[in-house]
C-alpha cells in the first residue's frame, strides 16, 4: 500500500495536540510527519508516535516536500494565507477553522453525512463547525428518510470550544478570580454568547450553525434557528435539537433509524437514567444520542438530546477521518 506525507498546522494548540492523540489510534498509512507552528512555538518538542518531533516554524516554504495532506488547526488567519500555498504544490488541506467552509468552491465535510464531497475539493476541504459537526451526524439519516422541514438548535457548549483561554477561565473562575476570554464568568454561569453579535441579533456561531447544516446536508431549503450558549462545563458540548418533518413517522422506526446510522451511539434507556451525557463523551469519537421523544405540539415532530467531545468529534477526529476517505478514494482510483 503506498504511503503518504502528512503535515500538521498548529500541532502545539488545543485541537493540534488532539490530532496527534487520534493520528496515534487511527492508523494511516504514513511515510512521514510534518508538525509546523507560529515562530512563537516553533522548537517546542513533541513525543508522538514513538519519537520525539521538533516543531518546525511554518513559512511559505514549509510545502516544498512532496507533502500530501495536511490537517490545519492554527486559526482562520493562517488558513487563509497558507492553505492556498499548501494547494499550489500539490498538497490537499484538510482546514479546522472558520476560513473556507462558506466558500462555495470548497467542500464542507463530515465523514458520515456527506463523503462523496470530498471529490469536489481543489485542494483544500472544510472541516464544519464543533457543535454542527455532531449534529448532522444524527440528522443525516433522519433527513434521507423522513425529510426535514424545521430545525430548532439550543446548544450547551464546552469552555474547550473557545481554546485554551475558555478553559482557563472556567479554571480561573471557579477560584473567584476574573474571567479574561470571556466577557462575564463563566463559573457558575452561562453566556448565551458565542463569538460575535450580528446585525440580526444572532451570533456568529447561531448563524454558523444555520448556514453550515444547509450546506453539508445539501438543503438550502431547510428552516433552521439557533440559540447557542457556554456552558461552565470543560469539555464536550450538549444540544438539544427539536425537529419537524414532512412525512409521518413511528417513534421506534425513527429510534431504529439513528441507532442504524454510522458513528451514533443511542444512549435512551430512561428507566435506568442512561442519557448521553458530557462527562461521559469526553475522550470518545463517537456522537450520543438520547432523549428521543415525540413532539407532541406538531404533527410529526421529535426531540433530540446529542451530545459529543467537540475537540475530538467536533475538530481533530472529524479532520482525520476526512484524511482516511481522501486516502480511500486516492487507493480506488
Amino acid at each position: 500500500m503506498k504511503k503518504y506525507n502528512i503535515a500538521v498546522v498548529g500541532a502545539t494548540g488545543m485541537v493540534g495536540r488532539t490530532f496527534l492523540q487520534v493520528l496515534e489510534e487511527i492508523n494511516l498509512p504514513v511515510e512521514n510527519y510534518y508538525l509546523f507552528s507560529s515562530s512563537k512555538s516553533a522548537g517546542t518538542k513533541l513525543e508522538f508516535l514513538g519519537k520525539e518531533y521538533t516543531v518546525e516554524e511554518l513559512t511559505e516554504n514549509s510545502f516544498d516536500r512532496g507533502i500530501d495532506i495536511a490537517l490545519f488547526s492554527a486559526g482562520a488567519g493562517t488558513s487563509l494565507k497558507f492553505a492556498p500555498i499548501a494547494a499550489s504544490k500539490g498538497c490537499v488541506v484538510i482546514d479546522n477553522s472558520s476560513a473556507w467552509r462558506m466558500n462555495p468552491e470548497i467542500p464542507l465535510v463530515v465523514p458520515e453525512v456527506n463523503p462523496y464531497d470530498i471529490k469536489k475539493h481543489n485542494g483544500i476541504i472544510a472541516n464544519p463547525n464543533c457543535s454542527t459537526i455532531q449534529a448532522v451526524v444524527a440528522l443525516k439519516p433522519l433527513h434521507d428518510k423522513y425529510t426535514i422541514k424545521r430545525i430548532v438548535y439550543s446548544t450547551y457548549q464546552a469552555v474547550s470550544g473557545a481554546g485554551l483561554g475558555g478553559y482557563q477561565d472556567l479554571e480561573s473562575g471557579l477560584k473567584g478570580e476574573a474571567p479574561k476570554k470571556f466577557p462575564h464568568p463563566i463559573a457558575n454561569n452561562c453566556l448565551p454568547h458565542i463569538d460575535v453579535f450580528l446585525p440580526n441579533g444572532y451570533t456568529k456561531e447561531e448563524m454558523k450553525m444555520v448556514e453550515e447544516t444547509k450546506k453539508i446536508l445539501g438543503d438550502q431549503s431547510l428552516k433552521i434557528t439557533a440559540t447557542t450558549v457556554r456552558v461552565p462545563v470543560f469539555n464536550s458540548h450538549s444540544e438539544s435539537i427539536n425537529i419537524e418533518f414532512e412525512k409521518p413517522f413511528e417513534l421506534d422506526d425513527l429510534k431504529t433509524t439513528i441507532a442504524n446510522a454510522p458513528g451514533i451511539i443511542i444512549q435512551d434507556d430512561l428507566e435506568n437514567n442512561v442519557y448521553p451525557m458530557a462527562v461521559n463523551a469526553a475522550g470518545k469519537n463517537e456522537v450520543f444520542v438520547g432523549r428521543i421523544r415525540r413532539d407532541e405540539s406538531v404533527e410529526s415532530g421529535v426531540n433530540l438530546w446529542v451530545v459529543a467531545d467537540n475537540i475530538r468529534k467536533g475538530a481533530a477526529t472529524n479532520t482525520i477521518q476526512i484524511a482516511q476517505e481522501l486516502i480511500k478514494m486516492w487507493n480506488e482510483e
